[in-house]
């Protein structure tokens, strides 16, 4: 420094102690200073004391000699003593030099530039408030200082500031949220913890509502959540709590829309803590904003579905996630089938009421997810615009929804209570929302097929409740579906169209729009008869499939639809089955299923009596089928009491080839007829008069069997036959003369079914290939 220079009107001794390597002589000019200012302030002369003050900031703060800039920092914070309450007019020069200093490679000069800023800051008190981001900023960066005495010197300075703040009501909350929001993404653990006491400073301040600015820092600390220092970790903990507490006292006034996508992402994290808080914000979100969030269900379902798949190591995730799938499910209405028009938006008058003032919240909100089914679906936050006091209508949108349904039901690595979710999802979808559904059938229904060959019993179950739903709703029985949630998404009739019946009469169902081809009932639409053509298949390319849980599916069906309609239609589809082997296997499983299941007892007892038209029509239906099968053939006519037509098969194979499969069924045959569900037909050998085909039919399976044990018992279960001659009764005996003169074919066709009648008996000979 040049000695010669004019620093008036600091004194040479001022100047000269300023500039010593001592700090006490610093600390003497220092007082010489403040005595000079004083009576400058006392003269009113605020060009002297600019002067000063540009003196000790050009010369000295921010001079390249070390023992000058710590002699220019004690001498600002001198003046600042000495001007008090006026030091508010003069801060910015005051407070520049010093920040200036807080990037001086010399540790000690750091530390000097804070107690100089704690000394200006303490005498300005609230009037340093307009120059706050700069002083944030500077403490920011010595809150990680790598010096101790620094950062003590900063944590000093903190909590002044701190104060100031806590007890002033003019702090700029607006101008301080992007400085903020570029601090908190700081990866210094110093630097975090700083911010995190900050936010929880201000968050208690009853004046100052962070709660609106909640979606600009939100993404950070959940960012800060992840921290490595417990500490920090847990600092930021009670901030997200204090946040969430107040959400759930003003729901009215929380952003819910613009942190939706905040959430999702951090929902998707691998860290516990992050993924477990997320949540819990998530489910209160959904309770608490209800249908604000469905624009963002695809997103939430992306980030929910995988964890309810989590094992017990993962327990609260799971169970929070769990909450918030039934929370979202349940806000999709029947109300959200409806065509997907412009509705005007309905301006509403302002409501005290607290439970009210969700309808005031914003209800849709561009810039929503997109349903990609990626966990990173989204790789930056949404920015949207602040809530209105205007609702505007909230529009269930199908196709994202869909989208990540379907993704998730199609990873076979996914876990099994995530695909029952999706499942349920599906079917709650089909229940309310059944037109807008149905555009996305096509897409979904090869997954849902491909979903029965699942290893767990229940994804099984509910993927069948979710075709069965396809295959019965009114929704798929019209020819338009109407309006699409998008584009191409409008399902093709024309694929849909099922082969014309090769048999006239086969399908007796009335006409209906879009059912010319389904079998039975209105209520089965296109999809139904589409669903058993694919199922067949299925059981056709996977015989695995059809062998482990062939039968489960098909009793689950029965009970989940109409049983006639299913062995109607599966009857009717196997006559034009080009792979005879797997025809014969089917009407096999299908003959058992209904001879052994409860779910079929009505069903069996429609067969039994034959006492309807639909009942005879659903005979001849499935006799023409079951002719794949011999001995099933033979049940079936069993079943029917049709045992004049039984003896006639049976009499016939003897011409076909006897194997040891065919024998084994044979066996199986024997088998049933000594189960509960073959009561009558045992009880009617008791009238040995009425019923002599039901016998030789008995014998002829006998004549056919080894000597096995199935031998032995229908054996000994034909010893039981009794004598007519010792059934007679006196008047029986009396009137056998009279009996014999009026008994007649006919009598015996009516009891025993000896033969079909005209219409059966040529269709069934026609079609029988033991003939």
């Amino acid at each position: 420094m040049n000695p010669e220079k004019d620093f008036a009107p600091l004194t040479p001794n001022i100047v000269r102690a300023l500039n010593d390597k001592l700090y006490e002589k610093r600390k003497v000019a220092a007082l010489e200073i403040e005595k000079l200012v004083r009576e400058f302030v006392a003269q009113n002369n605020t060009v002297q004391i600019k002067h000063v003050i540009q003196t000790l900031s050009q010369e000295f703060a921010l001079s390249q000699h070390p023992h000058s800039r710590k002699g220019g920092l004690i001498g600002l914070a001198a003046c600042s003593i000495a001007l008090g309450k006026d030091s508010g007019l003069y801060l910015k020069e005051l407070i520049e030099p010093v920040l200036t200093c807080f990037n001086d490679a010399d540790s000690r000069l750091r530390y000097y530039a804070c107690e100089a800023l704690y000394n200006i800051v303490k005498v300005a008190r609230g009037a340093v408030l307009p120059h706050f981001n700069v002083l944030f900023d500077g403490l920011s960066k010595l809150a990680a200082d790598p010096d101790p005495n620094v950062k003590s010197g900063s944590e000093l300075l903190d909590r002044l500031l701190k104060d100031i703040v806590t007890e002033s009501n003019k702090f700029d909350l607006v101008g301080f949220i992007p400085l903020l929001r570029e601090r908190i993404y700081s990866n210094n653990q110093y630097a975090r913890q700083f911010i995190i006491s900050w936010i929880l400073v201000l968050e208690s301040v009853p004046d100052i509502n962070l709660l609106d600015y909640l979606p600009e820092i939100l993404d950070g600390l959940f960012q800060i959540l992840g921290d490595n220092g417990k500490e920090i970790r847990k600092m930021c903990e009670v901030v997200l709590g204090e946040f969430l507490k107040e959400i759930k006292k003003n729901p009215s006034s929380v952003k819910f829309a613009e942190m939706a996508n905040i959430l999702v992402i951090h929902c998707q994290t691998t860290d516990d803590l992050i993924q477990l808080t997320a949540m819990c914000w998530m489910r209160e979100f959904i309770q608490l904003a209800g249908r604000v969030m469905l624009p963002y269900s695809s997103g939430i379902l992306t980030a929910v579905l995988p964890c309810l798949a989590y094992d017990d190591r993962k327990k609260s995730i799971k169970e929070v996630a769990n909450v918030c799938n039934q929370s979202l499910m349940k806000l999709v209405t029947p109300e959200d089938d409806e065509p997907d028009e412009p509705k005007p938006v309905v301006q509403r008058p302002a409501d005290p009421n607290p439970d009210d003032s969700l309808a005031k919240q914003e209800g849709t909100v561009s810039g929503g997810p997109d349903g990609s089914c990626d966990s990173s679906f989204s790789s930056g936050i949404s920015v949207f615009s602040p809530a209105s006091t205007e609702r505007a209508p909230v529009t269930l949108h199908l196709d994202g929804i869909v989208q990540v349904l379907n993704c998730h039901l199609s990873d076979m690595a996914i876990g099994m209570m995530t695909r029952i979710a999706v499942l349920k999802w599906l079917y709650h979808l089909y229940i309310k929302t059944p037109r807008k559904m149905f555009r996305h059938t096509d897409s979904l229904f090869p997954i849902l097929l491909q979903t029965l060959s699942d290893d767990s019993d229940e994804v099984i179950l509910k993927d069948l409740e979710v075709l069965a739903e396809i295959a019965s709703s009114p929704a798929g029985q019209t020819e338009d579906p109407g309006p699409l949630d998008g584009p191409d998404l409008r399902v093709s009739h024309s694929e849909l169209q099922v082969p014309t019946p090769g048999r006239a009469g086969l399908l007796t169902t009335p006409s209906t729009k879009g059912l010319e081809y389904s079998p039975s009932t209105p209520t089965m639409n296109s999809y139904f008869y589409k669903f058993m053509i694919n199922l067949l298949k299925r059981f056709s390319s996977e015989r695995k499939l059809l062998e482990v849980r062939g039968a489960f599916i098909i009793r689950q069906l029965c009970l989940l639809l109409n049983a006639e309609n299913i062995f109607h239609s599966m009857a009717d589809i196997l006559l034009r089955e080009e792979d005879l082997k797997f025809a014969s296997t089917m009407v096999h499983t299908l003959n058992t299923i209904l001879l052994t299941s409860t779910e079929l007892f009505q069903l069996r007892n429609q067969l039994k009596d034959l006492k309807t038209l639909e009942s005879q029509d659903l005979f001849c239906c499935l006799y023409r089928s079951w002719c794949h099968n011999p001995v099933t053939t033979v049940s079936l006519c069993f079943l029917t009491q049709n045992y004049r037509h039984a003896y006639d098969l049976i009499q016939k194979f003897g011409d076909l080839e006897v194997t040891v499969d065919f024998l084994t069924e044979v066996d199986k045959l024997v088998q049933l007829i000594e189960c509960p569900i073959f009561t009558y037909l045992r009880l009617q050998l008791l009238d040995v008069k009425n019923n002599p085909y039901l016998i030789k039919a008995l014998y002829g399976l006998l004549m056919l069997l080894p000597q096995s044990s199935a031998f032995q018992l229908l054996s000994h279960r034909l010893q039981c036959v009794p004598n007519p001659e010792l059934l007679q009764t006196e008047d029986s005996l009396k009137a056998a003369p009279k009996s014999q003169k009026t008994d007649s074919p006919s009598t015996v066709q009516h009891s025993d079914r000896a033969g079909f009648p005209p219409e059966w008996a040529t269709a069934s000979d026609a079609t029988c290939p033991l003939e």
